[in-house]
């Protein structure tokens, strides 16, 4: 599914018009004409034209914040196959829950093939991590909305304002339920590190810091794990709603999902 093939963001235009539009052979927004849209009214498609010429702008300058305000929030998955290019998939580790109380660990990132981890007490800062999402269009985790995002606003003085693909709303949507990892066996993402939890993280970044190097190799690796798995869910999740989203049989794409 990629912006263009969508009018779900336009007002009075709800995910029944957008598909019957689809069906009339209107699959993208060089193909709207009032007369190929039953069901759409003078107003309403005078707002599809004019949605229609600035998203047009927007998307040539790759304006992500623009499309994360207008698209609902059920339907901000849309956006990954457009902007997943500059896609930052990232994942932290705690001592805990509480972002008030408890630290942040390590910090990872999976961008453009390319993984980084930030460790507490060498690497991690407000600075470095401003700069691991300076250039990203979207930000992509699991229950980051909640977990991720807050802890470290809190932890280090920040705002994290780069349009956001929480991944645990669109599994949610398809069924798929509970934490990352049973949604990775679900979906059959596999696993080359440690099968650890998020428990033993905890422990093993305390063994660190009692001078177990090898511990916090462990938790390293179990972390840039949950990252570059992102990017994997993301695309199997991205496609699955696509199948879900579009006309049986039909492809309003007219390419395959992947396909940049």
């Amino acid at each position: 599914m990629r912006i263009r093939n969508s009018f779900i963001p336009v007002e009075g235009v709800g995910a029944t018009t957008e598909r019957r539009m689809w069906e009339n052979g209107i699959r993208e927004w060089g193909e709207f004409r009032q007369d190929r849209a039953p069901g759409v009214g003078a107003t309403t498609a005078s707002r599809i034209e004019s949605f229609i010429d600035e998203a047009t702008e927007r998307l040539d300058d790759r304006d992500a914040p623009f499309f994360d305000r207008a698209f609902p929030s059920g339907e901000r998955w849309r956006l990954y196959e457009d902007f997943r290019d500059g896609a930052c998939f990232f994942d932290i580790e705690t001592t805990g829950l509480s972002h008030d109380r408890d630290r942040v660990t390590t910090v990872s990132f999976h961008r453009d093939g390319e993984t980084t981890t930030l460790v507490q007490g060498r690497d991690l800062s407000a600075e470095s991590l401003r700069e691991q999402f300076r250039d990203a269009d979207l930000l992509v985790t699991f229950n980051g909305t909640s977990f991720d995002v807050p802890f470290l606003e809190t932890s280090f003085d920040m705002e994290i304002d780069t349009p956001h693909l929480d991944l645990m709303y669109p599994c949610r949507t398809l069924g798929l339920t509970g934490g990352l990892k049973p949604i990775e066996t679900e979906v059959g993402i596999a696993r080359d590190g440690p099968d650890i939890t998020g428990r033993d993280a905890v422990r093993l970044w305390h063994e660190y810091e009692r001078g177990d190097e090898r511990s916090l190799e462990r938790l390293i690796s179990y972390n840039r794990d949950d990252t570059v798995n992102l990017r994997t869910l993301a695309d199997e999740v991205a496609g699955r709603l696509h199948r879900e989203t579009v006309p049986d049989g039909d492809d309003p794409i007219g390419t395959t999902l992947g396909e940049s």
